[in-house]
């Protein structure tokens, strides 16, 4: 007996060595799976809008600061970043003596922030093969005729949205603002003098730029209004935006018009219908969150609403446009050039290609800008307009462009000059 328990007693340690081998084999998989998971979930969840915080929290002290300052009695402004909505700030009511409050979905009139819209519009219709902009104008409207027969028949689509059509600028505005149908304008175009061939110089206008409106009628046969909102407002999400008076009129929540009786303090005015009658040019209406859909689609290199081929065919400058430089005064003194290209100025501000346009309305102004190069956006919309006012778009730019390179310069420092990663 005791020697089978002299024998036993090896036995079992050999087989408890071997159990502990086998168990440490089984739980190597699952201790290598267990270390991962803490690994994996300490990695920071990339977030765009971390980047620029600082930016926007100083964005937001100034925007509280102009809006106090101004007196104005309603404004909105949003900021895109990588496609998204980064910031939206909505600021006192929609009508002077009345307690509503100017919200995100508040419609305001953009004025000639419309050409951008229809600029828009013009790529995506040239990238269809609907409209293409190298088309001739008379052949889709053969009645037309300018002052000379040779500019009529070069005048393309192209002419009309980049302001080159060769008319003297700002022809028949006078009978725009006396609210004069476009198709009875379009009638005296033949005597409104020509300054140079279509395609060569920069002439701003509202007339012609909205001739784009019975082109889009005359090959779709369907309303501008309708071809718009298929095309642009849908796409981009714009749940608010509309066309023309009617359409404004009708919205419950609408910014009304103001005028200053001095000092900056303002005064409802009743809704007007100026410039209504060159929709393309400035009839569109939208909120800000209208505009901050639509900027964020830009801004985000994967949104599929606007093609790269569209996209090129917008922001590709056509005509460089010698503005005075009080237009850009708030901008001071980074702009190094100015183009116009399909419904947008193309701005080189301090090293980098910015989209923008303005627009004004009596007791309406809107503004929006979007640099590609930083998948950045702004918009700006006012029912109180002052000088003040103007400082919200090159404001953001600088804080924007100041925190991007802040960031560059930082990256560069720890990566050193001799790490290609």
């Amino acid at each position: 007996m005791k020697k089978n328990k002299y024998i036993l007693i090896p036995a079992i340690f050999v087989l408890l060595v071997l159990a502990l081998k086998l168990q440490s084999f089984k739980s190597d998989p699952a201790d290598t799976t267990i270390a991962k998971k803490p690994e994996q979930a300490s990695q920071p969840i990339y977030n765009p809008l971390a980047e620029i915080q600082s930016a926007l929290h100083e964005f937001d002290s100034l925007l509280a600061i102009n809006f106090k300052e101004s007196g104005i009695v309603g404004g909105a402004a949003v900021v895109t970043y990588k496609g998204e909505i980064a910031l939206l700030k909505c600021y006192g009511v929609r009508k002077a003596g009345d307690a509503a409050p100017v919200d995100k979905n508040t419609v305001f009139r953009l004025a000639s922030v419309s050409k951008p819209i229809t600029g828009l519009l013009a790529g995506i219709l040239d990238d269809e093969g609907v409209v293409k902009l190298d088309d001739h104008v008379v052949d889709y409207l053969p009645n037309l005729r300018l002052k000379d027969a040779k500019s009529t028949r070069e005048l393309q689509v192209r002419h009309l949205l980049s302001h080159t059509s060769g008319l003297i600028p700002h022809a028949y505005d006078l009978m725009v603002e006396d609210k004069v149908p476009l198709e009875k304008i379009m009638e005296r175009l033949n005597q409104v003098d020509i300054t140079a061939p279509p395609g060569e110089l920069y002439g701003y206008q509202n007339v012609i730029y909205s001739i784009y409106d019975p082109v889009v009628r005359t090959k779709t046969e369907k309303s501008f209004d309708i071809v718009m909102h298929e095309k642009v407002f849908e796409p981009f999400e714009m749940k608010d935006a509309s066309t023309g008076f009617e359409a404004f009129k009708a919205n419950p929540n609408k910014a009304y018009p103001h005028y200053n009786r001095g000092h900056n303090r303002y005064a409802p005015m009743r809704l007007n219908d100026r410039y209504y009658s060159t929709v393309p040019a400035a009839g569109v209406n939208a909120s800000i969150s209208d505009l901050g859909q639509l900027l964020a689609h830009l801004t985000n290199p994967d949104s599929k609403v606007l093609s790269g081929n569209a996209r090129e065919t917008v922001f590709t400058p056509q005509v460089k446009s010698p503005l005075r430089r009080t237009y850009f005064r708030s901008w001071g003194r980074g702009i190094q050039s100015k183009q116009y290209s399909i419904g947008w100025r193309i701005v080189n501000y301090k090293g980098r290609k910015v989209a923008y346009h303005g627009g004004y309305v009596l007791g309406y102004k809107a503004e929006i800008a979007y640099c590609e190069e930083e998948d950045f956006g702004i918009a700006y919309l006012c029912n109180s307009p002052n000088s003040n006012t103007a400082k919200a778009i090159p404001e953001i730019l600088n804080l924007m462009f100041a925190e991007h390179d802040r960031l560059a310069m930082e990256k560069s420092e720890e990566t050193g000059p001799g790490d290609k990663s």
